[in-house]
């Protein structure tokens, strides 16, 4: 088994649950906008939202759109999914689904355990998100994850997202780490997996829902406590 020293974690759906802090936070702003008036139920707007978002941020990656058009259309798309009019969408939701959500605080089973585990055996824990700075911090902090990393590399702050291998090449010069020495863990095939295998980083693909795939990958979890039987 390969000696490894510096472990880069993905952040959303990896560590931070993000599906359990938005379902809380969307559930949220429905009740607080009474959107139930359009003859909609709580459950079909999370699912929508869901689908659109997921959409979108696809296209955020592939560099198709900016955080920006991301940020501003998912909700009147929702509106118009659900057979309402953009104008439905009250004005200021989504920069409320911005402020709410990254306060949650629900990470995956066995979170702290298991980096309270890495930390202690010696390991260099480090972060690699695709995800908007200025939200990440918000939720590191609010989760207590932000000392447990030695290094946060944000897209923004490099200019390229995963699975860009400029962005896990950055990681590795602003941590002082070889590919041989690394080793990523996320929950994306493409961008956690993919990316840094392009990069000659061995991977450990969390795949809590057991999706099948076809995928090759150095290792796979499908819960966080079994990366103690791997490091």
């Amino acid at each position: 088994m390969k000696t490894y020293r510096h472990l880069f974690f993905d952040l959303d759906h990896t560590l931070w649950d993000f599906e359990a802090n938005a379902d809380e936070t969307l559930r949220h702003l429905f009740t607080q906008h009474e959107l139930s008036r359009h003859g909609i139920s709580v459950e079909e707007f999370i699912r929508v939202y869901s689908d659109i978002n997921h959409g979108l941020w696809r296209l955020y990656q592939g560099g198709k759109i900016t955080q920006q058009q991301l940020r501003v259309t998912r909700f009147p798309r929702t509106f118009v999914k659900l057979g309402l009019q953009e104008t439905d969408s009250p004005d200021n939701i989504s920069a409320q689904f911005t402020d709410i959500l990254p306060q949650k605080t629900a990470v995956f089973p066995y979170t702290y355990e298991v980096l309270d585990y890495l930390q202690n055996k010696g390991y260099v824990l480090h972060l690699i998100t695709n995800g908007f700075k200025d939200i990440q911090y918000v939720k590191l902090n609010s989760s207590r994850l932000t000392d447990y990393f030695q290094e946060i590399v944000t897209s923004e702050c490099c200019g390229h997202l995963k699975p860009d291998t400029r962005i896990f090449q950055h990681a590795l010069e602003r941590t002082g780490a070889t590919p041989a020495e690394s080793l990523m863990i996320g929950d994306n095939l493409e961008c956690d997996v993919l990316g840094a295998y392009n990069a000659g980083i061995d991977q450990v693909y969390f795949n809590p829902d057991k999706r099948r795939h076809f995928a090759q990958t150095t290792y796979e979890i499908s819960c966080l406590s079994e990366l103690k039987q791997i490091l």
